[in-house]
């Protein structure tokens, strides 16, 4: 049985990004994604906006 190369997951490591990034968890910033798009700094100004507690 043969290691297969892992299939890159482009969306996957965008959420992990933003995520580390920000400091909120994957769930969070994929339910920003579903609000916003896949528009990064319309997501990080949320994420910040989030983590302060919507203030």
């Amino acid at each position: 049985m043969a290691d297969e190369p892992k299939i890159p997951d482009p969306k996957g490591e965008f959420e992990r990004k933003v995520a580390r990034e920000t400091g909120i968890s994957e769930n969070q910033v994929r339910y920003l994604i579903s609000m916003v798009g896949y528009y990064y700094s319309s997501i990080v100004r949320e994420a910040r906006i989030l983590k302060q507690g919507g203030q």
